[in-house]
């Protein structure tokens, strides 16, 4: 007769998965992915290098699961700014801020998820989700040209300039731990232009923001 695992059994297993992707991730908080090893988590988690192995097969399959869960709140974040209320100009300032005040209030995990040099299958995850982000501005710069709020213009390709702008924009003060509110405004301004909008709407989103910029 096959075993079968109790309800019990499942849910101490995944409570202490759970447990060991939340020490992985202050790992990565501190050092960066070159600080996250096998031997490091099991001494953070303090559990045997046998039980890190148990729910992770190497160590590059760990880095890419710990890259994913922290890349999917970002997204998330950023999501909902962009599908929140208010003009399609204040949506798109709210998820600029959402995103930049995000990555500075936590500089070294946000320089690791953005531009550290990785692993192939962290890499690779970098991709699918940087094509996430693009996705959810394409979305709403296409909702503005829809209502005429923005000008006819390439969305997908807009939209993957504005991710690539804020990433590259934001790597020299994120490696320096450093970064201040004109910083921000300044990528904002390039962001407004880029699609076609004044800056004038500098801190329309602020309203936005405070709903979704919550500590990493």
């Amino acid at each position: 007769m096959a075993y079968r695992e109790t309800l019990r059994v499942r849910e101490r297993k995944a409570a202490q998965r759970q447990a060991l992707l939340g020490a992985a991730e202050a790992l990565v908080r501190e050092g960066g992915f070159a600080a996250l090893t096998v031997q490091a988590l099991a001494l953070r988690a303090e559990v045997g290098v046998g039980t890190v192995y148990r729910y992770f097969d190497a160590k590059d399959q760990l880095a890419a699961e710990v890259f994913r869960v922290a890349t999917e709140r970002e997204v998330a974040a950023v999501r909902t700014a962009l599908e929140g209320d208010g003009a399609v100009a204040s949506r798109l300032v709210a998820a600029i801020r959402v995103f930049s005040l995000r990555a500075l209030r936590a500089p070294r995990l946000a320089w690791a998820l953005i531009a550290e040099p990785v692993d192939p299958a962290v890499d690779e995850a970098r991709l699918i989700y940087r094509a996430a982000y693009r996705d959810a501005f394409q979305a709403l710069i296409e909702q503005g040209i829809r209502t005429g709020e923005l000008p006819p213009q390439p969305s997908q390709l807009v939209a993957a300039a504005l991710v690539g702008a804020l990433a590259e924009a934001l790597i020299g003060p994120l490696a320096a731990d450093a970064g201040n509110d004109e910083l921000i405004a300044d990528i904002t301004t390039f962001c407004l232009r880029a699609t076609g909008l004044p800056d004038t709407t500098e801190h329309e989103g602020d309203r936005h923001e405070q709903a979704h910029i919550t500590a990493r």
